[in-house]
């Protein structure tokens, strides 16, 4: 699906949603497909989403290469992650958070590999060259978002 239909779905679905008769606020509004981003009228509202894909990892997480072997660097519920090259910048990816959503399903192992909603993960560690998605996941977090029977999960994702 090309952003522009998704802005097009998402358009629908939150009149739908918020029973506004055009589009996400009753004011006059347009969509441009090139810079990937809704721009209402009154409002505007700026998605700088970047697709990628995810997968996960399992303990042991320590040391992580961010924090080595301190505890408290985990947030609560398990939710951080470790970046590929994409963002690790040299370590000045840690400690920043990402919303995680995910968009679909890399195989055909899983009839419905997503669940719906989001994510926000912590960078606690680095996935060194060879890493199979963009960001790797703690089991923990990729379960909130998808069926780890899937393995690997198309994904957009957004710094917070």
């Amino acid at each position: 699906m090309h952003m522009y239909e998704f802005l097009l779905r998402w358009n629908e679905q939150f009149s739908a949603n918020h029973g506004q008769e055009s589009g996400a606020c009753a004011n006059n509004h347009r969509m441009e497909s090139y810079r990937y981003f809704v721009r209402i009228e009154q409002y505007c509202v700026i998605y700088s989403r970047t697709e990628g894909t995810a997968t996960f990892y399992t303990p042991p997480y320590v040391p992580s290469s961010c924090y080595g072997y301190d505890p408290s660097q985990f947030p609560a519920g398990d939710l951080f992650a470790a970046a590929s090259d994409a963002f690790w910048d040299n370590g000045a990816a840690c400690g920043s958070s990402y919303r995680v959503s995910c968009t679909g399903g890399t195989n055909e192992g899983v009839a419905v590999p997503c669940k719906s909603g989001s994510i926000v993960v912590k960078i606690v560690d680095y996935c060194p060259a060879g890493c199979r998605g963009t960001i790797d996941l703690s089991q923990a977090a990729f379960a909130d978002i998808a069926d780890p029977d899937e393995g690997k999960i198309k994904i957009n994702y957004e710094q917070v």
